[in-house]
């Protein structure tokens, strides 16, 4: 029984790891990203039931963020944050990659027009004057 416990360790669900190392909110959710191809583990598309052990290279992708970590230990129970983050490594171009991401979205959400609001009534009659519809 011990023997086998000892190769549980070493070898877990992709899902379940994701779900422990905090990437998705729930492992039905770590599911679906892994089984619609969005992770790949040393850059093979896999299923969710396909084990990952140390020194497996995973890219994973949620929304418009891609981070390519290297496992460093697995760990079958989700604890806090702090717990988590001992699971994996980023590796650096990852990071220099979604830094630079995020300061484009920062840089593009800040020459988007901000808006006044809704028209008031003097500014509702003059958008019906140059539009010319008239009630």
């Amino acid at each position: 029984m011990q023997e086998k416990n000892e190769q549980e360790i070493q070898k877990l669900r992709v899902d379940k790891w994701l779900w422990s190392a905090r990437f998705f909110k729930t492992r039905a959710a770590a599911a679906v990203a892994v089984n619609g191809g969005k992770v790949h583990v040393n850059g093979q598309r896999v299923k969710s039931s396909r084990p990952v052990q140390v020194g497996d290279r995973l890219k994973i992708t949620r929304g418009q963020i891609h981070s390519v970590v290297d496992v460093i230990a697995l760990g079958d129970k989700r604890g806090p944050a702090k717990v988590a983050q001992n699971l994996y490594e980023e590796t650096a171009e990852s990071i220099e990659q979604r830094e630079h991401k995020s300061q484009q979205r920062k840089l593009l959400n800040a020459t988007m027009p901000k808006s006044q609001g809704k028209p008031d009534k003097h500014q509702r009659r003059e958008i019906r004057k140059v539009s010319g519809k008239s009630s």
